[in-house]
C-alpha cells in the first residue's frame, strides 16, 4: 500500500494488483481515494486436475471487482487481466489466450500482459515473435490494452491487428 501511494504521489496514472485484491484490499482504498485506475489481475496457484480454468479466472475477477467496488474504485476505473503466467500451467495459459473473449462476461476493459512471458518461449531473446502472436490473438479476442516490454515493435503490431478485426481505415 505504501509503494502504491509513493508511487501515485510522484505521478503514477494507475494501479496494478497482481494478487486482485487479495492479499491487500487496502490497494483498492488507494485507487479509490485516488480516483485512478486499478488493474486487477488474477492469480490462482497452479493445481493439478481438470478443471475450468476460465470459468476460474472469472470467478476470481469477480471476486476482485467486488472488493474493489466496496472499497471506493470507480466502476468505469476497473480493468481486469486474465494473469498469464500468474500461478498457471503452459497450457492454462494458452487456453485463456484462446478464451479470452469469455472476459466480457465481467463488463470491464481487459488488460492483456504476455510480454516476454516464459510460455512464449524458453530462450529470452527469442520471445518477441512470440509475444507478437500472443499481442495479436489478443486484440482479435477483444482484449482492450496490451502490456507490452518493446513497444517500438508493438504500436505498429497493434494497430495494424486493431484495424483488421475492427474494420478501421482512417
Amino acid at each position: 500500500m505504501e509503494v502504491a501511494e509513493a508511487a501515485l504521489k510522484a505521478g503514477a496514472a494507475m494501479i496494478n494488483d497482481v494478487t486482485g485484491l487479495e492479499r491487500d484490499d487496502k490497494l483498492a482504498g488507494v485507487a479509490g481515494r485516488a480516483g485512478v485506475p486499478v488493474v486487477l489481475v488474477s492469480n490462482q496457484r497452479e493445481r493439478p486436475g481438470n478443471y475450468d480454468i476460465m470459468a476460474e479466472v472469472i470467478s476470481s475477477l469477480e471476486r476482485s471487482i467486488g472488493l474493489a467496488l466496496e472499497k471506493g474504485v470507480a466502476t468505469q476505473n476497473i480493468i481486469v487481466n486474465p494473469g498469464i503466467g500468474f500461478g498457471k500451467s503452459p497450457r492454462q495459459n494458452l487456453t485463456l489466450i484462446h478464451r479470452l473473449a469469455e472476459l466480457k462476461v465481467l463488463g470491464k476493459p481487459i488488460l492483456l500482459g504476455t510480454s516476454r512471458k516464459f510460455m512464449t518461449g524458453q530462450v529470452p531473446d527469442r520471445r518477441l515473435e512470440a509475444t507478437s502472436a500472443t499481442v495479436a490473438i489478443g486484440i482479435a479476442h477483444g482484449v482492450d490494452m496490451v502490456r507490452v516490454h518493446d513497444v517500438g515493435q508493438m504500436v505498429p503490431l497493434c494497430r495494424m491487428s486493431d484495424a483488421i478485426i475492427r474494420e478501421k481505415t482512417g
